[in-house]
């Protein structure tokens, strides 16, 4: 398992504390917060950045619609000023700066508080990571907040800033449709890694079969174990938010939905599939050492075999009779090697024809 050099902020922190209590939990993955606003309508779109909670204060909106984002969960302070300038109930807060939340979705009067996670692959140590990404969709706003900044939106802050993309004209529940449609493609992404590290691995369980190996096989089924936490979840989520008319998102973003949810669907399916075949790796390994160890016992088998005559021919004339055949013959010695040799012989060619021999 590898070990993470990051501060970690334990459940433990909240023992004793009310209910909506602003505490961090989890890995402090950001040094200080950062804030973007991007305004937006269909007349164009502005974006500002707030290096402070100060700043932020002195903001006023510009146009009809907005989407903050957050990098950096680990400073209550931040996540107060937003929840009291847009009105967040406490537990949403709480919810949002505790990053070890399972997949949800929660309605509330004003706005819609879904929580998701957000993978990424590191191809130096072919591993999986994980964020915890919050959404807030309210009647003219969207809130993301995320650990630290990965550009797994960047795409669609592209298709916001594109002069004659239609992406402005849509209300805010497209911009969170598009959020949670970005979430899904990455677990595309994620699958496609997960599939060619099984792959890899069924080949060397195959040719060289080794405890490191088995430890590898065991990381990347803990690997799939944890996308598949985070996507289950997500599937129950946008069927719901599919089917129900909450008013937060129209008909026509419904209908994206439904493709979300049938790509959730499509990632599960494809899941399993690399989880049963990691599954079948461990019997793979184990019959291929199980070979390799029989193999190995067959040719010392062997080996002590093709020695027995010469044993047992030693013996006989090793015995202390006072007449023995040949011992008061000058060539006795090498008439009793040479039946040693040819017993040898014959046994060694019996083994051959027989395939007893051969490594495979």
């Amino acid at each position: 398992m590898r070990k993470s050099n990051k501060k970690r902020a334990r459940p433990t922190r909240k023992l004793g504390l009310p209910p909506g209590s602003l505490v961090h939990i989890g890995e402090i993955k950001t040094e200080k917060p950062s804030i973007t606003l991007i305004e937006y309508d269909s007349h164009g779109i502005t974006e500002t950045r707030f290096e402070d909670i100060e700043l932020s204060r002195a903001h006023h909106a510009t146009r009809e619609k907005m989407w903050l984002n957050v990098y950096g969960l680990h400073d209550p302070a931040v996540m107060a000023e937003i929840g009291r300038r847009f009105k967040l109930h406490p537990l949403v807060q709480e919810d949002i700066l505790n990053t070890q939340q399972r997949p949800k979705s929660d309605e509330y009067t004003d706005y819609l508080f879904i929580v998701g996670r957000c993978f990424d692959f590191d191809a130096e140590t072919r591993s999986l990571n994980s964020d915890q990404v919050s959404i807030v969709l309210g009647r003219n706003f969207v809130l993301t907040f995320q650990e630290r900044a990965t550009g797994a939106f960047e795409a669609v802050r592209e298709r916001l800033r594109a002069e004659h993309g239609a992406m402005r004209a849509h209300g805010t529940d497209y911009l969170a449709y598009a959020i949670l449609d970005t979430l899904v493609d990455r677990y595309f992404v994620m699958l496609d890694n997960l599939s060619d590290m099984a792959e890899d691995l069924e080949d060397a369980a195959l040719t060289r079969p080794t405890p490191a190996l088995l430890a590898e096989i065991n990381r990347v089924k803990h690997e799939a174990l944890i996308l598949r936490r985070a996507v289950w979840p997500l599937r129950e989520i946008l069927n719901t938010l599919a089917r129900a008319d909450n008013g937060f998102f129209s008909a026509d973003t419904r209908l994206y939905l439904r493709d979300i949810y049938d790509h959730t669907v499509h990632v599960l399916e494809s899941l399993e599939s690399v989880r049963d075949l990691l599954a079948d790796l461990l019997d793979i390994y184990l019959s291929s050492v199980s070979n390799r160890l029989n193999t190995e016992v067959r040719i010392l088998t062997v080996l002590t075999t093709l020695f027995m005559p010469a044993t047992l021919i030693a013996g006989i004339f090793g015995m202390n009779f006072h007449e023995m055949p040949l011992l008061d013959k000058p060539d006795g010695f090498w008439v009793a090697l040479s039946m040693m040799v040819g017993a040898a012989a014959l046994m060694a060619a019996s083994f051959w024809r027989r395939n007893w021999l051969r490594t495979r």
